[in-house]
Order: C-alpha cells, then structure tokens, then sequence
C-alpha cells in the first residue's frame, strides 16, 4: 500500500518537471509554482471612487454616533433610543444578562448562572457575588465582539441592591461603558 502511494507521488513529480521544460534564456517557463504576472494598476483606477459603495462594517457608524437610533413612543419605558442595550435579570435561582442590539429582539450576548463554567465556580447562583461573576464574564465577551458602550437603565428601587451595584462595578472593571454617546446629527 506505501509503495503504490510513493510510486503515484514520483509520477506526479515527475509530470510536473515534464511540463516545466526550460526554455531559451530570454524566456522563462511558467510552472505551477510561478504566480501569474500582475497588470500595473492605472491611474484613473486608484483614484476613482465606486458609485455603489457598501458599508461592510455597519457598526462604523454606531462607533462614530452617526447610526440612526429607534426613538419610539414618548410613553414607552426603558426607552429605546439605543444601539446596544443591558438587561439583567435576577431571580431567586439564577443571574443573567443580556445584550440586546436596536435591529434585533433577540439578545446578541448572554451570560448566566446556569452556565456550567460559572455554576461549578460559585457557591450560590443568585449572590451578591454571583452577580460581580456575571458582569465579569459579560463584559469580557463584550469587549471580544467589539461592544464597549450600552445604555444600562434599571428601575430605580432595584438599582440600589448591592448585587446591581455589584454588577454595574464588575462591567466598569471590565472597560464597558454603560452610556452611549449622544447622536450627532451632519447638517445637509
């Protein structure tokens, strides 16, 4: 079985130097290993600006506070001018997080208690520290999909607790900004 799959490697070698035959001194034969020339770029090319361009990072804009932000209803609470949204829920059993984006329902990132890698590290599942190991993890993923700011809004009665308080202090620590920056508006 080795000796048929040596026998077939020095055939292939062997058509590969056939093909690459040399040729007279001022030409040189193309082989497989040679990349094809490349045409010199023209001027008028370089300097030409597409008339259909596409923006293939839409969250330049949100980084820059050019993006158009949802504003809603007047009555509505939190209000959805955003791009990126925090909401933390907790629980008698669990802790969790989300980040939610204005163009989507559903939550671009998550953490929670229910993890297995968090459940086995922690005591309690719903504990002021539970709640510092959630925001710790949230804010880690955050910063790997290039998320730094949300608006994180939480009802008043609740945002005094130490476990909210813990939260907030652990996705600071982790270089998330709960506040996004105001729009700004380009005159036309």
């Amino acid at each position: 079985m080795a000796l048929r799959e040596i026998n077939r490697g020095v055939r292939l070698l062997l058509g590969q130097i056939h093909r690459c035959r040399p040729v007279a001194a001022s030409q040189t034969a193309r082989c497989l290993s040679q990349a094809a020339p490349r045409s010199e770029p023209v001027e008028d090319q370089s300097e030409a600006v597409s008339p259909t361009f596409v923006n293939r990072n839409p969250r330049n804009l949100e980084q820059m506070a050019l993006a158009v932000k949802d504003r809603g209803w007047k009555t509505i609470w939190p209000r959805r001018e955003y791009y990126h949204r925090l909401m933390f829920f907790r629980s008698n059993h669990f802790v969790t997080a989300q980040v939610f984006s204005s163009s989507s329902p559903d939550p671009v990132l998550t953490c929670s208690t229910k993890e297995w890698a968090l459940k086995e590290q922690l005591a309690s599942t719903n504990c002021v520290a539970a709640c510092q190991a959630v925001g710790e993890v949230l804010a880690h993923r955050c910063r790997q999909a290039g998320i730094t700011r949300m608006v994180y809004r939480e009802i008043p009665w609740t945002y005094r607790s130490d476990a909210v308080q813990s939260f907030r202090a652990a996705m600071k620590a982790g270089g998330i900004t709960l506040s996004e920056p105001r729009r700004k508006f380009v005159g036309t």
